[in-house]
């Protein structure tokens, strides 16, 4: 472990030369452009939606309405009353996601699945080698974001937009209307170089400075890392190592796999009542990767082990947030308020009672009891998905309160825009 902390150390302090606290690099013209796409709210059905809206950098490039995610944490699109159902994921450090792929393990020739984008892996890179581009084309023309009618719309819009650095002049050629797939494609490898740029992946938390001795850790925050590494097992899967595939650079706590962690419904998801979109109303159940694995011939037979696996999202930022009061969303669905809630849910989850469905807070017996009730009650409600739960790294992990408030305060200390005092 310790060669491995000299190694990012090296990498961390080279970032930070340049400038003594933060990156300080300059924009490529793609980049740039990309950045000009991404908060363009004109590229959506009523000209009200940007990637922005979902990916906002105050919020550490997720959900940045506070009451939203205090509630169902799924967004409204861009045609009113429509709503997605799952949060956002943050769309930093998303850029280093390989090409969704399976990797066959051990003597029970388990399929781990590896890669891609979105919750549940379906940008999976496989088109255009780079699942952030793919990723970056789906809000676009979903019913329940953009809502654009068709790639055309969305070429032309571009085209026609004032952006400080052009499509024209990025890609010469690109606005040809004989090339609107060419075109679309761009765009998303513009999206994805600024997703990938150094000011979406930043690397200047209080922990990339510790690691390049321009910061220490408390008392609390250098135990919480340790428990982190430890006893907590977060770092099973939200590796400081290098994730599988990736070579060098500081790490991204994230191995870029599924899992699933028994997370409850959400209550107040609003896609429930999307009768348009989800004829299941209320019995609904996110399947995650082992959904989307069904709809391919050649990864159907792997769905079944895969059900309720959702995309180990990248720690980095896991905190930030424009101010104290604001409520930030946890797990795929945002059932979880505060990093206290979800910390507490992965040492406990095994060890509580079932909670007895309460009907004055639950449409039906589907829905199970919010965040702040179960935590009042002492209970934890059913997995959505009560197969494939991770029971090995979670669940029971014997961690007293103290601890686990020492993890949360280092995880605190992911989140980029660190000021030496």
């Amino acid at each position: 472990m310790e060669s491995k902390i000299v190694t990012w150390s090296l990498a961390i302090a080279a970032l930070f030369s340049m400038t003594g606290t933060a990156l300080g690099a300059g924009l490529t013209p793609q980049q740039e452009l990309g950045k000009a796409i991404f908060f363009d709210a004109n590229l959506s059905l009523n000209g009200n939606q940007a990637c922005a809206a979902c990916h906002g950098p105050d919020a550490g490039w997720t959900g940045p309405d506070s009451t939203i995610n205090a509630a169902g944490a799924a967004y409204e699109g861009s045609v009113a009353g429509r709503f997605g159902g799952r949060k956002p994921p943050s769309s930093a450090y998303a850029a280093s996601s390989p090409i969704l792929h399976v990797v066959i393990e051990g003597d029970a020739d388990e399929a781990l699945f590896i890669g891609g984008n979105f919750w549940d892996g379906r940008a999976t890179g496989e088109r255009l080698g780079n699942p952030a581009a793919e990723q970056a084309q789906g809000p676009f023309l979903n019913p329940l974001e953009q809502a654009l009618p068709n790639k055309t719309s969305v070429v032309t819009r571009v085209c026609a937009a004032s952006y400080p650095v052009t499509f024209e002049t990025v890609y010469p050629g690109a606005c040809d209307p004989a090339k609107v797939d060419e075109a679309y494609d761009k765009i998303a490898f513009a999206i994805a170089a600024f997703e990938a740029s150094p000011e979406s992946n930043a690397f200047t938390s209080k922990f990339d400075a510790y690691l390049a001795d321009k910061a220490v850790l408390s008392k609390e925050e250098r135990l919480g890392l340790n428990l982190f590494n430890g006893k907590g097992k977060c770092a099973a899967c939200h590796t400081l190592g290098q994730a599988k595939g990736r070579k060098d650079g500081p790490p991204l706590f994230t191995d870029f796999t599924f899992d699933n962690l028994g997370v409850p419904r959400n209550p107040a998801n609003p896609f429930y009542a999307q009768v348009a979109f989800n004829p299941a109303g209320d019995a609904w159940v996110d399947m995650g990767l082992g959904g989307f694995l069904e709809q391919r011939a050649d990864y159907a037979a792997y769905a079944p082990d895969n059900y309720g696996k959702h995309k180990v999202p990248t720690l980095r930022n896991v905190d930030k947030r424009s101010s104290a009061a604001f409520v930030k969303a946890y797990g795929h669905n945002g059932y979880f308020k505060t990093l206290q809630q979800i910390v507490h849910f992965y040492n406990t989850r095994d060890t509580k009672p079932v909670c007895a469905n309460d009907p004055a807070t639950a449409a039906d017996e589907s829905l199970f009891t919010p965040v702040e009730q179960a935590i009042s009650q002492g209970c934890w409600p059913e997995p959505e998905v009560a197969i494939n739960v991770n029971n090995s790294e979670l669940g029971n992990l014997h961690l007293t309160e103290d601890q686990e408030d020492a993890i949360v305060e280092f995880l605190r200390t992911l989140s980029d825009g660190y000021m030496a005092p």
